[in-house]
């Protein structure tokens, strides 16, 4: 009797009641995200580290203010939580009054950052110790995609815990890919970021070439557009870039922290990836010059001060 495992917590949802929802992180992608759930007519509960985001949400949208992570805990079924690295999801969940302190055996804590995938399977062995499904379900669309609601997840877990969770996510998401067992959401989100990294690293080399050259920008992207070279990262970037609005939807001192995990993950499976590795020093150097907290198409401004140009359609 003492060994047998606490049977699922039955959400109140049913697809048309609502159901107690925890959301954790209220930060660039974090505050939509949360707000979308209540919009969609849940019970949202909501902490955050700056605790005036939590009061406006509670005020804006009817959510209720939380003073701990653990109180957030106590009076849900499911807690979402978005937040910026690794360390954090870790004191989200595990300090002594986190996430995990508070709920109850047979809820669900989702994870939608990215982090370590290493680091996340261990998370959901711990937690399944208490009772408590897991799920590593990182998104991409960044701010526009938190705040339409058309986010797209990669889930890792237990599909039948992603089966519970699926209409919360159907809140904030449009596309969602269950990529397997624990660790594989996170998986793809940072091959996904590989690839995204690397393709705005080759427009910021062939931008800043075209342009010392004498190429306009506006007619180098009207080609990049309308050739095999066409990359929606691309096209949607650039004309930030053009009218020099570098307003933060990703910034990139956590691209540089998501290149970094990828490197992490490379390692750990053996496989070289030495354009990231490149790709993640100009990042660094962007840093160096500032840009941490601006929009990840800022990095062109490293190029631009080398060679005096500036990307600019005229």
């Amino acid at each position: 009797m003492g060994n047998e495992q606490p049977s699922p917590l039955p959400f109140l949802y049913n697809g048309g009641s609502m159901a107690k929802i925890g959301f954790l992180g209220l930060g660039i992608m974090g505050y939509p995200m949360a707000r979308n759930l209540r919009r969609a007519g849940h019970d949202v509960y909501v902490w955050s580290h700056t605790a005036s985001k939590s009061a406006r949400l509670a005020q804006e949208e009817g959510a209720v203010a939380c003073a701990t992570p653990k109180e957030v805990g106590a009076a849900v079924e499911c807690a979402f939580f978005c937040v910026g690295d690794t360390a954090m999801s870790d004191r989200v969940v595990f300090a002594e009054d986190g996430l995990a302190a508070g709920m109850a055996a047979g809820g669900v804590i989702v994870d939608t950052s990215t982090v370590a995938p290493s680091f996340s399977i261990a998370m959901g062995e711990k937690l399944a110790k208490q009772g408590i499904d897991f799920l590593g379900a990182p998104c991409t669309g960044s701010k526009p995609g938190a705040e339409g609601g058309t986010l797209t997840f990669m889930i890792g877990g237990e599909q039948a815990a992603f089966e519970r969770t699926r209409p919360f996510f159907e809140a904030m998401g449009k596309k969602l890919y269950y990529c397997g067992g624990p660790g594989l959401g996170l998986h793809a989100k940072l091959t996904q970021n590989l690839v995204l990294s690397n393709l705005l690293q080759a427009f910021n080399e062939g931008l800043v070439l075209s342009t010392k050259a004498g190429v306009d920008p506006a007619l180098m992207l009207d080609i990049l557009d309308n050739s095999a070279a066409k990359s929606g990262l691309i096209s949607f970037k650039a004309p930030y870039i053009f009218r020099r609005d570098f307003t933060t939807n990703f910034s990139v001192k956590w691209m540089h922290k998501d290149i970094g995990l990828m490197l992490d993950s490379a390692s750990e499976q053996g496989v070289p990836v030495p354009l990231t590795a490149l790709t993640r020093q100009m990042f660094q150097a962007a840093i160096a010059k500032g840009l941490g907290e601006d929009d990840i198409c800022s990095t062109i401004k490293v190029l631009e001060e080398i060679v005096g140009v500036e990307v600019k359609s005229s």
